[in-house]
């Protein structure tokens, strides 16, 4: 992790839901410390409101536990929350809750069938998250 940048698609991702008035919040399974170093390294950590880890959730993702405890945290019902995410398995955890769900499918791949869909999927953060913001 210490190593890892963000894809360059993420700046302008996490800016656009900003313009919009969107609150963004990372939910992680990994270190917290390691999360908010990454974000604060590759110069988006303004953009984001509040880091979140499931070590406070007491599960881990995808059970939807997690997600409720970040919907908790912000004192926002799951149901006006999204989660955006790379990985199938997490975004099922997420609509699990009634939260919609943006899949950054970077590599062009064919969703699971076994998984519940995403609301939107695309390419880029910033392509999920203009598909997010319609109505």
């Amino acid at each position: 992790m210490k190593a890892l940048d963000v894809h360059p698609d993420v700046p302008a991702g996490l800016r656009a839901l900003a313009e919009a008035g969107v609150r963004v919040v990372t939910l992680t399974n990994g270190s917290l410390t390691q999360a908010e170093s990454l974000l604060e390294r590759t110069g988006v950590a303004d953009l984001v409101e509040r880091r979140l880890s499931v070590d406070d959730a007491g599960r881990w993702k995808p059970h939807p536990d997690a997600y409720r405890y970040a919907s908790e945290q912000c004192g926002v019902p799951p149901e006006r929350c999204a989660m955006v995410a790379v990985h199938p398995w997490d975004l099922h955890g997420a609509a699990a809750t009634g939260m919609r769900c943006g899949w950054i499918n970077r590599r062009a791949t064919p969703w699971p069938a076994i998984f519940t869909e995403p609301d939107v999927a695309a390419a880029t953060l910033e392509q999920v998250a203009r598909g997010l913001l319609v109505p």
